[in-house]
């Protein structure tokens, strides 16, 4: 976490004023695939990989020092070999290149893109494995899992790792600065990693309080991941890490946090484990933030709960649905059926049990209407009858059971006026499966 932060009092205050009830639970969606365990030993592996550069690299991995190049070597090197598109962004602070490195998983809709992020700088004091080298681990196993699945989301799924957090926010803020209007408006969600391994843990999930609208799912779908698990508590992270920049431009954010140089309290040690009276990390920013400075059952929930959130989000084995439409005007005679078509292809199997049949009709009185969705192959699904309803026109939405009847065909819309002197006209209808 950034250097840029509260004093220890003042971050005791916010953990106190911390939202304390208990999670609202989001489970994941129906058809959703099941999320894969994310290995504990493959993001050890990880951090022992920081650890070893930062050994050989003056004993730590900050903007500026080829410590840091070196990770975002490793992590670009992992992504390249199994699939990413990466790209890594350069910025100068301090009289020093800085680096963020960007990677985006072919597919998905890039118009609504779903963003997972860390900082990868430690302090010039240390190594920085638990900050942010867990955070960064996590994501990049969870990135090189989505490729092992051969994931096929609905939403496109970008990763970065940012340069220069710890001086003040700088990679991230310069990120997202860059990015032209048309272009944020694609993130449709920014979820950030910061410390998810601190020696004496707590389980925070950021607060959509005072973020962006959305940010509350971001939000219950990180607690939900703890469901059954371990009890999370919401914090207030203000503008600590690298989700304030994605959050000032209006993209809704959520996150992790296990704890840094705030102290345990005696409840969340009872509700925890852990020792009351000490901090949260109390290596934090300091040269013993190493590989022995972490607690791997934190570590371990807090990167499967990465991946419950992507496999969640990103709308992972439910195919967004096919819409098929008629626009053509068509006019409605009095005393007469008319049949307007659509054509259907390219659609799986049966069609669903819950077809929604859309119309938009304009008429003088449409209880006169009488309204048929007829299948290819000629069956007749009843979906509205003449009434006494004098009202003008017809726009609304039917579900419709057709799921005995093959997708792939023509499709007609049949409408009968059954009553005399008024006139209308259909102009579109549509289906969506």
């Amino acid at each position: 976490m950034s250097l840029k932060r509260t004093t220890p009092l003042a971050s005791a205050l916010l953990l106190a004023a911390a939202l304390l009830s208990p999670p609202v639970v989001t489970a994941a969606p129906a058809g959703t695939l099941a999320v894969p365990d994310i290995s504990l030993a493959n993001v050890q592996a990880h951090l022992n990989s920081f650890q070893t550069i930062a050994n050989s690299n003056g004993g730590n991995r900050a903007h500026g020092r080829p410590g840091y190049r070196a990770s975002i070597d490793y992590v670009k090197a992992k992504l390249d070999a199994v699939g990413y598109t990466t790209s890594v962004q350069q910025f100068t602070h301090s009289g020093a290149t800085g680096y963020n490195l960007i990677a985006d998983w072919p597919g998905g809709d890039v118009n609504n893109t779903l963003m997972f992020g860390g900082h990868l700088d430690s302090v010039a004091a240390g190594p920085g494995i638990n900050d942010n080298g867990t955070g960064s681990a996590g994501i990049l196993e969870v990135a090189l899992t989505v490729a092992r699945e051969n994931l096929k989301p609905q939403k496109h799924l970008r990763f970065g790792w940012w340069g220069a957090e710890e001086l003040g926010l700088i990679g991230s803020n310069y990120y997202v600065a860059q990015l032209p209007a048309a272009e944020k408006s694609r993130i449709k969600g920014y979820l950030n990693f910061d410390m998810i391994g601190s020696p004496n843990p707590g389980y925070f999930v950021y607060s959509a309080s005072g973020q962006p609208t959305g940010s509350a799912q971001l939000q219950q779908t990180l607690q939900a991941a703890f469901s059954g698990v371990v009890a999370t508590e919401l914090t207030s992270v203000g503008g600590r890490s690298d989700h304030a920049a994605f959050a000032r431009a209006g993209i809704p954010v959520g996150g992790l946090f296990t704890g840094a140089e705030t102290i345990k309290t005696s409840a969340q040690a009872s509700k925890w484990g852990g020792s009351a009276g000490v901090a949260f990390d109390r290596c934090y920013h300091r040269s013993c933030d190493t590989t022995a400075n972490l607690e791997t059952t934190s570590l371990d929930r807090m990167s499967d709960a990465i991946a419950y959130s992507l496999w969640t989000l990103a709308g992972v084995g439910t195919p967004p649905a096919s819409k098929f439409e008629n626009t053509d005007d068509l006019a409605l005679p009095d005393q007469a059926t008319v049949e307007s078509p659509i054509t259907v292809s390219g659609v799986a199997g049966n069609a669903p049990s819950a077809l929604v049949l859309g119309v938009d009709i304009t008429h003088t009185y449409r209880g006169d209407l009488v309204i048929d969705l007829v299948a290819p192959d000629g069956t007749a699904f009843r979906v509205k009858n003449s009434s006494s309803d004098s009202a003008d026109n017809l726009v609304t939405t039917y579900t419709v059971d057709a799921s005995g009847e093959a997708a792939n065909g023509v499709w007609k819309l049949r409408v009968r006026d059954a009553g005399p002197q008024d006139v209308g006209t259909l102009n579109s209808w549509y289906l969506q499966f």
